[in-house]
């Protein structure tokens, strides 16, 4: 099975005043403050398509610019990267979206895609004036797929009256053409599997070990065939690498040092207030209310789930969650330096060396199950 290699567009560079500060800090708590910064977006969508990634996420968050607005330039900068749009159900209407979506895909030239959320924290969502809790989000979720779906889709007029939306002769005047796979959705709790398997065609997998992975996978391909349906699976992987295993394990232990350092320096109510670390309080997981605590528990976890190592090595951990059924890698890696981008490649070399299918069997990108 080929892999999907996907990177990532930021709006703006990582806080810190060096190459190395910077490195570090992408292993802490995002702040809330993030500007838009037009040329980091377009470097760094060159960037992911130059070397080698086939797509790309943006992501969102209730205080962060626009992902909207922010994929679409880094769609301009480049030819052939596909950018996925982490969209939050209930921000606005679902026709509505569903019209951004396929206006970035008719403009992109089919290389737009949406990844649905349903919004990790209460705090957060709040701060947009979504005061529903998650078992509500979810319920309203489904009826927001629905409509969002049948706008994508449907050419006659319709009508919709439910719990949370009614429209009325609802129908888009545009639709959505795309290269890959137009819908994601994530979400390990039973609802968040039946939503993917009912509406996406990529499910987001928790970043968990590979035996758990093989059981999530499972069991979201048996939830999507109940409905007649496949899903491809996507998985983020954190990453730590150097020309050595050996080098590796010391630069994680350096990120680790500096990156708690930093964020819980002067500034630490920055990082403090994080989207993450709201979502960890909200679960109980943030331990000791010392501050400087909660940013060592994050940057440890983080870390924790990381594969570290040579490019060989890392290369090595993904083979097995491609042999698991994992089609979409998300390689998440400092890249502040050439060294940095000199790894990436690498490792993204030998990804593709893995997988050398005859060419009966080759299969390019394509529409699966749109």
């Amino acid at each position: 099975m080929e892999l999907d290699l996907r990177g990532g567009v930021r709006a703006a560079p990582v806080a810190g005043d060096t190459p190395e500060e910077r490195q570090a800090l992408r292993f802490a708590p995002d702040p809330r403050d993030r500007d838009a910064d037009p040329e980091h977006i377009a470097r760094t969508a060159r960037e992911n398509e130059q070397d080698g990634l086939d797509s790309a996420l943006v992501v969102q968050s209730s205080s962060w610019p626009d992902p909207w607005l922010v994929a679409g330039w880094a769609l301009a900068a480049t030819q052939r990267l596909r950018v996925a749009v982490a969209h939050r159900v209930g921000t606005t209407s679902p026709t509505v979206a569903a019209r951004a979506l396929a206006t970035l895909d008719r403009l992109s030239g089919g290389r737009a895609a949406a990844h649905l959320i349903v919004g990790s924290s209460d705090a957060d969502v709040a701060r947009d004036g979504d005061l529903l809790d998650k078992e509500t989000r979810y319920r309203r979720a489904g009826e927001y797929l629905e409509i969002f779906r049948r706008s994508l889709t449907e050419h006659q007029e319709f009508d919709h009256d439910g719990e949370f939306y009614s429209v009325r002769g609802a129908r888009s005047g545009l639709f959505a053409r795309p290269r890959a796979e137009l819908l994601s959705f994530g979400g390990s709790s039973s609802a968040g599997v039946d939503l993917a398997a009912r509406h996406a065609e990529v499910y987001a997998l928790p970043t968990l070990p590979l035996t758990a992975t093989r059981w999530h996978i499972a069991r979201a391909r048996a939830a999507a065939a109940e409905h007649g349906r496949s899903l491809r699976f996507w998985r983020h992987v954190t990453v730590v690498t150097a020309p050595t295993d050996e080098d590796a394990e010391a630069r994680a232990r350096r990120i680790r040092h500096d990156a708690v350092r930093l964020a819980s320096g002067p500034r630490a109510e920055h990082w403090l207030g994080s989207v993450q670390l709201d979502r960890d309080r909200e679960r109980g997981r943030a331990g000791d209310s010392d501050g400087t605590r909660q940013l060592s528990a994050y940057v440890d976890r983080n870390l924790a789930a990381a594969f570290v190592g040579s490019p060989a090595a890392v290369a090595a951990r993904i083979e097995l969650l491609r042999a698991a059924g994992v089609g979409i890698v998300q390689l998440d890696m400092p890249v502040e330096t050439d060294q940095d981008r000199d790894l990436r490649r690498d490792l993204i070399a030998r990804l593709r060396a893995g997988y050398i299918p005859s060419r009966s069997r080759r299969i390019p990108h394509a529409r699966r199950g749109w």
